[in-house]
């Protein structure tokens, strides 16, 4: 590597770096040394894993799928505004992913809970309750995972620009053509890595989900709850825990690799 490349950066520099990255590394090292490799498929398919497994699987793919319809418009809101509108969307919208996830879950229960304005007008005009129910639990992870999508989204928009919008408009191309024929295709790359990344956050939610919907088994109990109950005593077993942490893991892994692959100017 040359010179220009590798850049003045002062040697001792690879000291704290190293450390850092042994932070990163060495807990998930530890974590998959723990795994029990002859009974790991007996673990990931007990059925309290398979429960878990499964809710989390359904609860992503629903939460996503709401994150797509109400996200997609608002990053081309955030991207076809002024700077400064966008500056406060955008601010708006990054609010969820600094705020402590416990303090999401309070949010939630004080909008939606029976004593919220939503929550209570739900209940007294339907008798509907949202919260400790599979549905609080996707409210929960469309609130959690939205800003990874929308800002994903927003800036593959922001860089593709509106030169050939202006150019199909110029043909006699009317807005939604535009919109589904050239917009939203020329942002794909940043339209299938933030649908991912949403995705795996959405299956990784913890905070909010404990708090606004609860724990139950089956019904609310997602992998990240399975796991948290199992060390503390009660659920599935421990052995199944670390299996269920080593399958988020890998699914981690197998999300960045996936982004990477559609990153614009990734290696082909």
């Amino acid at each position: 590597m040359s010179g220009r490349a590798r850049g003045f950066v002062p040697p001792a520099i690879a000291v704290p770096a190293l450390i850092g990255l042994a932070l990163l590394v060495l807990p998930l090292v530890a974590l998959i040394a723990r795994v029990q490799w002859d009974t790991l498929w007996q673990d990931v398919t007990a059925p309290a894993a398979l429960d878990a497994l499964r809710l989390s699987l359904v609860t992503g793919v629903v939460a996503t799928a709401v994150c797509l319809v109400l996200g997609v418009p608002l990053a081309l809101l955030i991207a076809r505004s002024g700077p400064r509108w966008a500056g406060v969307l955008r601010a708006v919208v990054t609010v969820p992913l600094v705020l402590p996830p416990m303090v999401g879950g309070v949010a939630l229960l004080f909008l939606l809970g029976r004593s919220g304005p939503v929550g209570r007008f739900l209940n007294e005009t339907s008798g509907v309750t949202i919260p400790f129910t599979t549905t609080a639990v996707v409210i929960a992870q469309v609130f959690v995972a939205l800003p990874f999508l929308v800002l994903t989204v927003e800036g593959s928009l922001r860089t593709v620009g509106v030169e050939y919008e202006r150019a199909a408009a110029s043909l006699g191309a009317g807005r939604w053509r535009i919109l589904l024929r050239v917009t939203l295709p020329l942002a794909r790359p940043g339209l299938v890595a933030g649908t991912v990344l949403c995705f795996a956050r959405a299956i990784g939610e913890f905070g909010a989900t404990a708090l606004f919907a609860g724990n139950a088994p089956g019904v609310t109990q997602t992998m990240p709850l399975a796991i948290y109950t199992a060390f503390n005593g009660s659920g599935v077993g421990q052995g199944t825990a670390v299996a269920l942490s080593l399958l988020l893991l890998v699914t981690a892994i197998t999300v960045l690799l996936f982004v990477r692959g559609w990153r614009p100017g990734a290696p082909r």
